[in-house]
């Protein structure tokens, strides 16, 4: 098996090298010294980023990007053998190795290595996590799966021995990683495509948290159903939070809202009422999320009064309920939410956010994923009071046929709600214009390209 070896930097190209993972990996390997090429079918703003820092990005891939003076070529998940770079690189048998791989050895480089995990909430947390480390001084590295303002976009290259990440279970992508410290945020069924049924996806978290070593910490949502099958004879400290389970160790009481929903709690340190915090993000999801940065926290003795000050400065990371603007007098919301949970939790926080009527414009996320969950889909979406379907975003599936955005549409009128099958993002332009009023609240929500929408009435 490859091993990069740090202290002598070599020629690395990354396959796709303008995702969200890879194009911050090839910026923090790039500013330990390593001669940094990459690939991608489009220029965009991250790619634009990465050539201004001096990192040749190539658009297209043919097998002529594939120059004998590279060394490792390192590709995601969703590059197939057929990938003309791919089969270039096998052909010279220069090293290859998966994004994930690749991660988990630079993990190892850094003595506090902080994994965060679960279904759903992993950029958010991280987001948290990233500004507590950095109000308390402690100069982390940060690599995010969105974009956050505090550093200027998905990466921070610290000088300590912090380190602070996401850890994604799809393809088992974390079981590469080396954590000293990990946090499971919940579990549920996602990436059908991958996965059996939610029993073989527990068992990937169990074997996340086996990862950990004895001299470390596991932090776990104690209301995870019988979470101890994850825990059970772990060599490593475990640490619980939860929002309804009371003998965890991290607790909230008195949770309210504000008027825009952000919450506010006390918290419950093993049955013991400590300090308030204001949240400035919305929802009892991001509650649950920031317990579980305070027990990290206490890890690393940082001080409430800091905890504190780190969330009076984060509101969220880009399409997180992020706030686009307003037109006609309505307002434009757009968050990232494709799974039914999430949704559930993005349009309960909604809920409370001011408005008159609640609308979704929801871009369903593959093929696989829609027909696993469409009845747990228009149950999550009915709570909205008007709801936009667009086509299902394929991302990185080829479309299989007898599944279609009509059928949750069909699923939706079973409710009793009012739903609007559009598949041009035009259509549903002119639909919102003429049908939302002063006062509405309009969501758009998925992880594809559906932010385009509400950006484009902003502009117009």
């Amino acid at each position: 098996m490859y091993e990069i070896d740090f202290e002598n930097p070599c020629h690395i190209h990354f396959i796709g090298i303008g995702g969200i993972s890879m194009s911050g990996f090839a910026e923090l390997l790039y500013s330990m010294g390593f001669t940094i090429t990459g690939s991608d079918w489009h220029e965009s703003k991250i790619t634009r980023h990465l050539e201004t820092l001096g990192i040749q990005v190539v658009y297209g891939q043919t097998e002529r990007n594939i120059t004998n003076d590279i060394d490792l070529v390192v590709y995601t998940a969703a590059v197939k053998p057929s990938n003309p770079e791919y089969a270039e690189a096998r052909r010279q048998n220069i090293p290859m190795m998966e994004r994930a791989r690749m991660v988990g050895q630079v993990m190892k480089n850094y003595p506090s290595a902080i994994a965060i995990a679960g279904t759903h909430g992993k950029t958010t947390t991280t987001s948290i996590a990233s500004h507590i480390f950095m109000e308390a001084g402690l100069d982390p590295t940060i690599s995010v799966g969105g974009i956050l303002d505090a550093i200027g976009g998905n990466i921070r290259i610290g000088h300590s021995e912090h380190f602070i990440t996401e850890a994604c279970e799809y393809t088992n992508s974390f079981l590469q990683f080396y954590p000293t410290v990990g946090i499971i945020l919940n579990i549920e069924e996602d990436h059908m495509d991958f996965f059996k049924d939610l029993a073989d996806i527990r068992h990937s978290f169990r074997e996340f948290a086996k990862k950990i070593p004895a001299h470390g910490t596991l932090i776990i949502n104690a209301d995870i159903e019988h979470y101890e099958e994850i825990t059970e004879g772990l060599p490593c400290r475990v640490l619980t939070y939860a929002l309804d389970h009371p003998g965890a160790d991290f607790t909230a009481a008195d949770i309210t809202y504000d008027g825009l929903g952000r919450g506010a709690f006390d918290a419950v340190v093993r049955g013991e009422k400590g300090s308030h915090f204001s949240l400035g993000v919305v929802g009892r999801h991001n509650v649950s999320n920031t317990l579980a940065c305070l027990a990290l926290s206490s890890l690393y003795g940082i001080g409430d009064a800091v905890i504190q000050a780190a969330l009076t400065a984060f509101h969220g990371t880009e399409r997180r309920f992020e706030h686009k603007g307003e037109r006609n007098g309505f307002t434009i919301i757009d968050d990232y939410a494709h799974h039914p949970t999430e949704i559930t939790a993005t349009l309960t926080a909604a809920q409370k956010y001011p408005h008159k009527k609640l609308w979704v414009g929801f871009q369903p996320h593959t093929s696989t994923r829609t027909r696993a969950f469409l009845t747990d889909f228009a149950k999550a979406l009915s709570m909205a009071d008007h709801v936009i379907l667009a086509d299902i975003y394929a991302a990185r599936e080829k479309d299989p046929g007898g599944i279609s955005s009509q059928n949750l549409a069909d699923e939706l009128e079973k409710l009793g709600k009012d739903v609007h099958y559009i598949s041009d993002f035009e259509e549903i332009q002119k639909f919102i214009l003429k049908n939302l009023t002063n006062g509405d609240l309009l969501i758009t929500m998925g992880a594809g390209n559906i932010v385009e929408i509400g950006e484009s009435l902003l502009k117009k």
